[in-house]
């Protein structure tokens, strides 16, 4: 950005917020036009273009040092008038004016020298180095020096399966294309930060990040638990009883055999190894870290018996009534 354009563009019209709008007030309103102009969802043209306008008003008025600077500028031009090299028109000061009075060229009804300034020509220094003096050697830019890009957050959101096996995804980023790998087993609310892919450094200096905001859709039937997926598997009566196997769906859309012991209450959870979710590299040992398939039994009770079926259950109960299934709550409850 060159020196004229601070004195040219006015960002805070730009962002729609007043000269003396605080730093929360500027994110808002970025944010707010970022989301109505993001060529994502406002393909227009013009559109396009007043989000590239609103990133870089956004670039200088969130950065304090710049904004400080920008302000000490406009104030200088009176609020954005344009300097020129020659006298300005009839009342109107020109850049020679300007700098003529804080240089103490210019008497009183205009009869002193004149102090004369370059924009152009070689060996002398031009308008950005005259003000560069007047700043500290900023100029109309970050002070010098290598000069840390700042982060930038986005968000992105994930279908179950691709948050499971990790997934590619390309995001907008402040009107550039960034396309930013997901690993596997990413969790919903977890930010992933990528180095080196936020705003560009100034004078050499290293990018900043970009922190992605990874939200993950539901899947109706297995949830994540770090590596492990879970899932409820409902079994009867009298699988839980006497034991049986039983086949559980798995995410690739499969199923895997697992056997349920004889005598598994219900909410017991049954390991599967390594059916969770795949390892992206070796762990310390050597070994892949896949993660398991956790299955926890839900003991199905059936709505309504047949009246066979009921007396099925009431001759199980007969033959069972000398058993108390509440003694050892009792028991515990007592201590």
């Amino acid at each position: 950005m060159t020196g004229q354009d601070w004195f040219e563009k006015d960002f805070y019209a730009t962002l729609g917020v007043p000269k003396n709008a605080d730093a929360a007030a500027i994110k808002k309103a970025y944010r707010k036009l970022a989301r109505e102009l993001h060529p994502d969802t406002n393909p227009d043209a013009a559109a396009e273009d007043r989000f590239k306008e609103v990133g870089e008003a956004y670039a200088v008025l969130s950065d304090p040092e710049q904004r400080q600077q920008y302000d000490a500028i406009r104030a200088m031009a009176g609020g954005g008038a344009r300097f020129s090299a020659g006298p300005g028109g009839p009342g109107g000061a020109g850049f020679e004016d300007i700098l003529g009075g804080l240089f103490g060229g210019g008497a009183p009804g205009g009869a002193g020298p004149r102090v004369r300034y370059q924009s152009t020509g070689g060996g002398g220094g031009g308008f950005e180095d005259i003000l560069g003096g007047l700043f500290g050697g900023g100029g109309f830019r970050a002070p010098r020096g290598p000069q840390r890009g700042h982060d930038v957050e986005a968000s992105t959101t994930l279908p179950f399966r691709h948050a499971v096996d990790g997934s590619t995804v390309t995001l907008s980023v402040e009107g550039r294309r960034v396309t930013a790998r997901i690993p596997a087993g990413v969790r919903d609310g977890q930010r992933i930060r990528l180095r080196g892919k936020g705003r560009p450094g100034e004078n050499g200096g290293p990018a900043g990040d970009l922190v992605i905001a990874v939200h993950v859709e539901p899947h109706p039937v297995f949830s994540l638990d770090g590596r492990d997926l879970r899932i409820t598997v409902p079994v009867t009566f009298a699988e839980a009883a006497l034991g049986a196997d039983v086949d559980v769906p798995t995410l690739d859309g499969g199923t895997v055999r697992v056997k349920v012991p004889a005598g598994t209450p219900s909410g017991r959870t049954l390991r599967v190894r390594g059916r969770g979710v795949k390892a992206t590299g070796a762990s310390a040992g050597g070994e892949q870290a896949d993660g398991d398939l956790l299955v926890t039994v839900q003991v199905a009770v059936p709505q309504r018996l047949s009246a066979k079926a009921r007396e099925a259950v009431r001759a199980f109960d007969e033959a069972t009534s000398d058993g108390d299934v509440r003694a050892d709550l009792r028991a515990r409850a007592a201590q």
